[in-house]
């Protein structure tokens, strides 16, 4: 096998590598775990190798250990890209941008710890934070889609090239993403008894400002499946438009469990999957074919 089909292959892997990262992150955040290693970083608790961990000490020490291993994927991925295309390549510039975002991503994580944006706090900071940090995160998965998708003899790509349906079905997902971290944070902080009760938290004139913005996750999430299916039959063809107009309505029964059952933790995990997931093919639909596919 050629090296750039290796690259290739392996670029596909640290995406996919990162996507579980990203979702263990989300199941420390919904088990409440984030303060498993205490208000230390990069120690454990003081520790290289915490002892006597907890259950919650578990979850967080892995997931710095799993995200440790993200940053050296690609770090491999930049080098690699270095050896293997020219100067100039998009390769190259696709995987410098990933090492820029997991730079980024693993100084948000941080941040979460030292700033204790954790457990039960409720503070306006840690929803604009929490927005800030998966921003980064799609953006993280965009560029290393982006070099695995040039590595395997995709056209060149440019974002001027994209067209308004498109830039706007982008804009759209990650508005809903946004507003379902904030929602998925309500639920961890306010978690309700039942369908009811969490109405009637929702609507109480005292009811703290994160359960009111836990409201507009539905309203944003129906808009803007309307605009990405608007723009699948627009301006995508082939396994794409398929793979996101199934993405589009499997999501919005997804949400409606997820209300529907409380927000158990795994469903909270399989929707940011799928949320993250419909990111990633909105935003392949962007990238050119190349020559003979549909």
């Amino acid at each position: 096998m050629e090296p750039r089909r290796r690259f290739a292959r392996f670029a596909w892997a640290v995406l996919g590598w990162n996507f579980l990262v990203i979702l263990w992150g989300a199941f420390v955040r919904a088990t409440g775990s984030g303060a498993g290693c205490g208000s230390h970083w990069p120690l454990c608790n003081g520790e290289v190798i915490p002892p006597s961990p907890t259950a919650q000490t578990v979850i967080e020490f892995t997931h710095r250990l799993t995200s440790g291993l993200a940053l050296l994927g690609v770090a491999a991925l930049v080098w690699l890209a270095r050896r293997l295309f020219p100067k100039g390549h998009a390769v190259r510039a696709w995987a410098w941008a990933s090492l820029g975002f997991i730079l980024v991503e693993a100084l948000l994580g941080a941040g979460l710890v030292l700033l204790e944006y954790v457990e039960r706090n409720a503070s306006a900071g840690r929803a604009i934070y929490l927005c800030a940090h998966l921003t980064n995160t799609f953006l993280l998965l965009a560029a290393l889609a982006g070099a695995a998708w040039h590595a395997s003899a995709g056209q060149p790509w440019s974002w001027r090239q994209v067209g308004g349906w498109m830039r706007a079905a982008l804009a759209a997902v990650l508005l809903a993403s946004l507003t379902g971290a904030v929602a998925a944070l309500g639920d961890t902080v306010y978690p309700a008894i039942s369908m009811l009760e969490g109405i009637r938290q929702e609507l109480a004139p005292d009811s703290p400002a994160l359960l009111r913005l836990r409201l507009m996750h539905p309203v944003v999430s129906v808009a803007a499946a309307v605009v990405v299916l608007m723009a699948a039959f627009q301006a995508v063809r082939g396994q794409h438009q398929r793979a996101i107009l199934a993405w589009v309505v499997v999501q919005l029964a997804a949400g409606a469990v997820n209300v529907l059952l409380l927000a158990p933790v795994w469903m909270q995990i399989l929707h940011l999957a799928l949320g993250a997931s419909l990111w990633l093919w909105v935003f392949l639909a962007t990238m050119p074919r190349p020559p003979g596919a549909h």
